[in-house]
């Protein structure tokens, strides 16, 4: 016997009694999105290296160790598994003019890959769903992208197991002047540090404050914040956003060490995390980037957009006992003997136009062990075909979840009889 293939560790398969879980969740997002008026947008899972590089940051953890980059064999090009959202689909926006006088609400779900150890909730092919807002400068498109994700919390009843951390990190000259004084300050500091500290403190100083290293914990507490450079304008935005939060009655903790993991980040930034998922507490995170369109060879326009991974909240779903059962089919169909495959055929075709889901018993099998097959199906009926029901144009229809008779109808008056038991 040949040797079983394996998935790749870190990229599950999603079998069919799980898939329907996914698919309640896909169907409450995209539902929620719609109510927004927000559009989709399906990009390549492939893009060419510099994409990221350019966006991300060449010293950001994703860059350095987490993408998964390879040699086309055909010309030479580096191209890279996407490991986030919004490159290609700011990409996309800038090579196809999508902001030419307009402003662009979209969203995008399909699978991202991360070259890093897989765990509890963050495996190296992981799916996720992501917001885009385009074109709008004020707070209020800030507020709108919070809004809408606590709305998705409340629809999936999780709304009390998440809270809302908000910062902002200003423009880049105050996060330069800021950037000056951090490093001042850790430079005092520098024998504390553990290596990752080490290694960011004169190429990303901001991702030192976002160690989960409980030794450093005093020392990042008490580093210069960012909020104390703020010019007059990104003051004015950040309490414009606020007001708003207060307004619209959303709760938050301000976060001033919440600075994201990637470089385009300016002015809003918020993560909503949970403690119901282990030291994995993030289950969606964004913010704002203004001059990232530019950097990718587009107008200046503001930007801004939010990331969650769906196998998180199906992580927290599952925790709270909120991911409905697979849906059961209505009808299992039965037949056995000459010219009932036809006639079940027929009969699986009128049911289905009538809006019932069947299942058709396909082969050769004996009654008993078709009807076997029609209880593990979790179908509401059974509808037997035999022979002399082939010759009398009728069908055996027996209710597999209730104590009722069984019946013998008419054909083509099936769908009407077990839409009136159903009802």
């Amino acid at each position: 016997m040949a040797q079983k293939i394996q998935a790749v560790r870190g990229m599950n398969d999603i079998l069919p009694g799980e898939s329907a879980q996914w698919e309640y969740l896909e169907t409450v997002l995209r539902g929620l999105l719609s109510d927004y008026g927000y559009q989709n947008i399906r990009t390549p899972i492939v893009e060419e290296t510099g994409l990221f590089v350019r966006s991300i940051g060449e010293v950001t953890d994703i860059v350095e160790k987490e993408m998964y980059t390879f040699t086309d064999s055909l010309n030479g090009d580096s191209l890279t598994l996407r490991p986030e959202g919004t490159a290609g689909t700011l990409r996309a926006v800038v090579e196809h003019n999508l902001l030419y006088n307009a402003t662009q609400r979209l969203w995008y779900l399909g699978q991202m890959y991360r070259h890093e150890r897989p765990q509890k909730g963050r495996y190296r092919q992981f799916h996720q769903m992501g917001v885009e807002a385009l074109g709008f400068a004020g707070p209020d498109i800030d507020a709108e992208l919070i809004m809408l994700s606590a709305d998705l919390w409340r629809r999936l009843g999780i709304a009390d197991s998440v809270e809302l951390q908000i910062n902002t990190l200003g423009n880049p000259a105050e996060r330069a002047a800021h950037r000056e004084a951090l490093i001042a300050y850790l430079e005092g500091f520098v024998e504390q540090l553990d290596e990752d500290g080490k290694r960011r403190l004169y190429t990303n100083p901001l991702r030192v404050l976002d160690t989960k290293n409980p030794a450093l914990q005093d020392i990042c507490n008490a580093a210069p914040r960012l909020t104390d450079y703020l010019g007059e304008e990104s003051r004015a935005h950040y309490e414009g956003w606020k007001q708003m939060l207060d307004a619209v009655g959303i709760r938050y903790v301000e976060n001033h060490r919440l600075v994201r993991g990637l470089d385009y980040y300016n002015h809003s930034v918020f993560e909503w995390v949970t403690t119901e998922l282990g030291a994995q507490g993030t289950v969606c995170a964004g913010g704002r980037y203004d001059g990232l369109i530019e950097q990718l060879g587009g107008k200046p326009a503001s930007g801004i957009g939010f990331g969650m991974g769906l196998e998180r909240i199906l992580l927290l779903l599952a925790a709270r006992d909120l991911l409905p059962a697979a849906p059961a089919v209505d009808v299992y169909l039965l037949q056995q003997g000459e010219g009932a495959a036809v006639a079940a055929l027929k009969v699986s075709r009128q049911l289905r136009d009538a809006g019932l889901s069947v299942i058709q018993h396909c082969g050769e099998a004996s009654f008993k062990s078709q009807m076997k097959k029609a209880d593990a199906s979790g179908a509401g009926f059974a509808v037997i075909i035999g022979e002399q029901e082939v010759r009398d144009g009728t069908a055996q229809l027996k209710s597999l979840r209730r104590e009722t008779e069984q019946q013998t109808v008419a054909q083509d008056g099936l769908a009407s009889a077990i839409l009136a038991l159903k009802a």
